[in-house]
């Protein structure tokens, strides 16, 4: 553990003597959680975590640029549950990882850019639930979540000065695929006006055990700027072998609106869930989605002071009627460091699950 500290530390050291248009910059989280499951008597559990997230960013030439963060985690009780499988316990009391979160290049040119790497490839302009981002599904009860990276390439091309034609490839969901089965290939064309945009986007998974010809997505997104913002995204998986049919599609609607010059900003957005789509849970493949088909998310946030901005939401599923309010406050104590405190409570139609609390402080440097 000690030996992997330090090469990465070497390597990122050594990237910022290479170059002297080199940036690093990060944040550091101190977390704990407690949960209190319901029941007779209540269970009561609680967990430690502490992280750090340091970026990098080295301009090598004038046509280049390298990227990279890397992640230092260690965590106790609950939250060493989410290190179980990569961590490596260096101590009676808790459990700590080191991981590489994003480490790629840029190649600049006139009208073109290449990015090669452990990268991120977001899609689509839903603002809660992601429909088409569907190589790295999000989870709306986790808004904090940074997003995970794909390893893979992409060529963007800028025909004209609003329009944007995107190439990528990513390698398959299983990394010890050494035959390429599952990896992803597709192609995206952004569009932009003054106040609306549109992004359209094919990808094709190449054949694997889930699918021997391999697996089509289509997806179109929408989103404008009228009177309130609208976003729309849509994203439709298709498994010849499985006979997809409506199944297949994921989609979701919003829109927001701001008051008070921006004090109060009010959202809503409503998903429709296929069982073989995008946002769908699956445990074959290790994606954690949504396990019904109709859900709506509604929140609100609302800046009390300079300092203090108090956050709320509300994630409703029709199906079983079920329902999570979520609420969070922000307090900037000083420049660079902001304390956050969050309540979650799942209730369905028959039962009350817990509560589970959650203290941060995040320092950016």
């Amino acid at each position: 553990m000690k030996k992997k500290f330090f090469t990465v530390l070497l390597l990122f050291s050594a990237l910022g003597f290479i170059s002297a248009q080199t940036t690093v910059s990060g944040i550091f989280d101190s977390t704990v959680t407690m949960n209190v499951k319901a029941g007779d008597p209540p269970a009561f559990t609680c967990g430690i975590e502490e992280y750090a997230n340091i970026r990098i960013q080295s301009r090598f030439s004038d046509e280049g640029t390298i990227y990279g963060a890397i992640n230092f985690i260690a965590a106790s009780g609950d939250s060493a549950f989410l290190l179980a499988g990569s961590g490596i316990p260096i101590s009676e009391n808790f459990i700590a990882a080191i991981e590489i979160e994003r480490l790629y290049f840029r190649l600049f040119g006139e009208y073109t850019d290449f990015d090669g790497g452990l990268m991120r490839l977001p899609f689509g302009y839903g603002n809660i639930f992601g429909s088409k981002d569907f190589l790295n599904p999000r989870n709306p009860l986790k808004p904090d979540a940074r997003a995970r990276a794909v390893l893979g390439a992409a060529l963007t091309w800028y025909p004209a000065d609003e329009l944007k034609l995107l190439c990528f490839y990513s390698a398959p969901r299983d990394p010890f695929s050494n035959k390429g089965e599952g990896s992803f290939f597709g192609i995206t064309l952004d569009n932009h006006w003054g106040k609306a945009s549109v992004q359209a986007l094919y990808s094709y998974e190449t054949p694997n055990t889930g699918s021997k010809l391999g697996i089509h997505r289509i997806g179109l997104s929408l989103k404008a700027d009228l009177i309130a913002g609208f976003a729309i995204d849509t994203l439709y998986t298709y498994n010849h072998e499985a006979e997809t049919a409506l199944d297949g599609l994921s989609f979701s609607i919003g829109a927001d609106y701001s008051f008070f010059d921006g004090d109060l900003m009010v959202l809503a957005e409503y998903l429709y869930n296929g069982e073989t789509s995008s946002t769908a849970f699956s445990l074959e493949k290790n994606i954690m989605g949504f396990p019904n088909r109709h859900y709506l998310y509604t929140g609100l946030t609302l800046r009390l002071s300079d300092f203090a901005i108090l956050s709320g939401g509300l994630l409703t599923c029709f199906d079983d009627t079920s329902f999570t309010p979520i609420i969070t406050i922000n307090y900037d104590l000083f420049q660079g460091a902001v304390f956050a405190f969050s309540l979650q409570a799942p209730f369905d139609s028959d039962s009350f699950s817990g509560v589970s609390c959650t203290a941060k402080l995040r320092l950016r440097f």
